[in-house]
């Protein structure tokens, strides 16, 4: 039993895609017994390109079911068939990150249908889906929507097999789709993880964390890594049965997460910013090291984008009311920035101009009370790495909203 599939997302960036429109075809090697298909609405934009591509508008989509409204039946229709599709990996990703926003691990064999012509329609031109099939002569209608890419597959994967006569290729090509080798192994553990900043937990088969790292890209680090030569990684990649992984959203996140692991993670800030002339530069800090830089940098660059930031500010030409303006001596305050994920707060809370405790909330969440703060803040301990510098920059950047301390 087979269920043909294509989707339409509605272009937004890598693994933040919503579908817009979705067919399903099911299948039993005969003939069509049961089709699920549906314009669904992405609760955000769609993309000018992907609105001239398939003449879905937002208007379109405005009164269609959102996708928690038809997941059940997206689910029934699926059920104990293998995923057909042309380029599948795209369609399978879509249905997992849409259920995953569900709370629900959707997971099924899958047979992608270009591999498959390639072997039995050699010496084609081209093997995407509109010039593939009018090559063979199989209509499709609608091009670039759903139900017209889906019927079109359909009939595609009709002539593979019965091209496929001894059912050789077919066979071959499922269990090379859902064997257990060590490149499905590598596609299994990396396909769902994000292309986000955060920290990256690879564990054994009892759950125990054999490595853990601080990365920009989860992905793209934990892909390169199960490809690695180093034989550093050989025991991680041979061992390593799960992976899991923890956003943080910016580099502050990040050093808060560790000061409160009570784990130091010594950070090195070679460049400074300097006022002499009437002017602010940046430069080593090993070139004088009897003068304080009034901030540091992680790198040269880092610190021009501060000074192009600082020259266009007219009072801060004026050294010492730049200083006042990131001087923490004495702050008491509740700071508020972005979060981790959409949807979420980060909350800093700075006594005697230290930062003490910090916490998480739902934008849906109130928290003006300090007995609110309480009950979500995360302290941090006495032995804490020094992040001043950070809050420096993020409120020089406006990255924080200020507010005295609720009472």
């Amino acid at each position: 039993m087979y269920s043909v599939i294509d989707i339409e997302s509605n272009g937004a960036g890598y693994r933040k895609e919503c579908i817009i429109d979705i067919a399903i075809y099911k299948y039993d090697g005969q003939k069509i017994v049961d089709q699920f298909i549906s314009l669904v609405n992405p609760e955000s934009d769609i993309t000018p390109f992907v609105q001239k591509l398939t003449n879905i508008t937002p208007k379109m989509v405005k009164t269609a079911p959102k996708f928690h409204e038809i997941a059940k039946r997206v689910i029934e229709i699926t059920e104990n068939t293998t995923l057909v599709g042309h380029n599948i990996d795209f369609d399978y990703r879509m249905l997992r990150q849409s259920f995953q926003r569900l709370g629900y691990d959707f997971k099924i064999n899958t047979l992608d249908t270009i591999p498959l012509a390639k072997k039995l329609i050699p010496d084609e031109v081209s093997y995407s889906l509109g010039k593939l099939v009018r090559s063979l002569g199989i209509p499709i209608t609608h091009q670039h929507r759903a139900d017209g890419d889906a019927r079109a597959t359909l009939e595609l994967f009709k002539l593979l097999v019965s091209k496929d006569t001894e059912n050789e290729i077919i066979q071959e090509q499922h269990d090379e789709t859902n064997a257990k080798s060590y490149i499905n192994k590598i596609k299994l553990l990396t396909q769902d993880l994000p292309s986000e900043k955060g920290f990256v937990y690879f564990q054994n088969e009892e759950g125990k964390i054999i490595f853990s790292e601080y990365v920009y890209d989860i992905n793209k680090f934990s892909k390169k890594l199960f490809n690695s030569k180093s034989k550093k990684y050989e025991n991680i990649q041979q061992e390593t049965e799960q992976i899991h992984f923890e956003l943080t959203g910016s580099d502050l996140i990040a050093k808060l997460i560790l000061n409160s692991k009570n784990t130091k993670k010594k950070e090195i800030l070679p460049f400074g910013l300097y006022f002499r002339n009437d002017q602010y530069i940046v430069e080593k800090n090993t070139i004088n090291k009897l003068e304080k830089p009034i901030l540091k940098f992680k790198s040269f660059t880092q610190g021009s984008k501060a000074v192009q930031f600082i020259s266009k500010i007219e009072e801060f030409k004026d050294v010492n009311a730049f200083k006042k303006k990131i001087d923490f001596k004495k702050r008491n305050e509740l700071w508020l920035g972005l979060g981790r994920k959409l949807g979420e707060k980060l909350f800093l809370i700075i006594e005697n101009g230290k930062l003490v405790s910090y916490g998480f909330y739902e934008l849906f969440t109130q928290i003006q009370t300090l007995s609110k703060i309480s009950k979500l803040k995360i302290d941090l301990p006495l032995s804490t790495s020094d992040v001043t510098n950070d809050l420096q920059l993020a409120l020089l950047r406006g990255d924080f909203e200020t507010l005295p301390m609720p009472k």
